[in-house]
């Protein structure tokens, strides 16, 4: 099926969103991408969970893919929470009854934390996939006085993120398809580097009131974002039901990763077992 026949857009709450429809679905998954992606991402995951009889939705997060607007830009990452909830609201309307799970990798996992603090009880469980809690990305001084300089005057000014595909993946096809696709940037507003800053210290404030069980899994070999931080930040979760998994050798985006089915027979392992 063409992907494009996948794209939706919602006239109540104008969010785009990708899906994948299992004929009876055992469970729906939620999955939210990060920086400088978008949903067409998803389809090797979505591919494999509708083998297991899984739907998945992918909401298109505003300012990245095919939303339309200023790229690499929004005033608030509520919008974004906002959005996934009324996604959610889709996927419970569909399918009643059904369990719906979380999932968010890099940035995505990070909003998807700030989304559930506090509402632990709307989704069955939340799962991270290299959540960007800290970033290894280098930025100079000079540049970052740039960005506290344009927050201060010119917030929508463009700053280009400091990462490839090369950073993300191993996968060299797929590197070039990345490096081919228009709908991925690299570009964040002074605002939209405020927000993901601000998020990252919020995650620790906000990390008590995580009930939800909770699957955290992780590149061995991240260049991207910090995979130390993330361990900490696990070990002092309060969720009794939680998880971590390492893969060692594996790049950052664990959903085009080389080796990426062991990644999701791990994700369904842990579904399965909680459906």
């Amino acid at each position: 099926m063409n992907e494009q026949d996948l794209m939706k857009t919602d006239e109540a709450t104008g969010i785009m969103y990708r899906q994948w429809l299992a004929p009876e679905t055992k469970a729906v998954f939620l999955l939210v991408h990060g920086l400088g992606a978008q949903t067409a991402r998803w389809g090797f995951l979505a591919g494999f969970l509708l083998k297991e009889g899984i739907s998945s939705y992918a909401l298109e997060l505003k300012s990245f893919g095919e939303t339309k607007g200023l790229k690499g830009h929004v005033e608030s990452f509520n919008v974004y929470s906002d959005d996934i909830y009324s996604l959610r609201d889709i996927v419970a309307r569909a399918h009643p009854g059904k369990k719906i799970y979380l999932l968010g990798e890099s940035l995505g996992a990070l909003i998807s934390i700030l989304t559930v603090a506090g509402k632990n009880g709307e989704f069955s469980g939340l799962i991270c996939l290299s959540p960007a809690f800290k970033s290894k990305l280098k930025v100079s001084l000079l540049e970052r006085f740039k960005m506290i300089c344009a927050l201060l005057v010119n917030p929508k000014k463009h700053f280009r993120i400091p990462f490839d595909s090369s950073m993300c993946t191993r996968d060299e096809a797929y590197r070039r398809a990345m490096n081919g696709d228009k709908r991925e940037h690299r570009l964040a507003t002074a605002r939209f580097i405020f927000n993901m800053v601000t998020a990252q210290f919020r995650v620790y404030l906000i990390n008590g009131k995580l009930k939800i069980p909770m699957l955290i899994l992780l590149a061995g070999n991240d260049k991207i974002t910090d995979t130390e931080a993330a361990k900490r930040m696990f070990k002092t979760m309060k969720n009794k039901d939680k998880t971590l998994i390492e893969y060692p050798g594996m790049y950052h985006s664990l959903s085009v990763e080389l080796g990426r089915e062991r990644v999701f027979e791990d994700i369904h392992k842990w579904v399965r077992e909680r459906v």
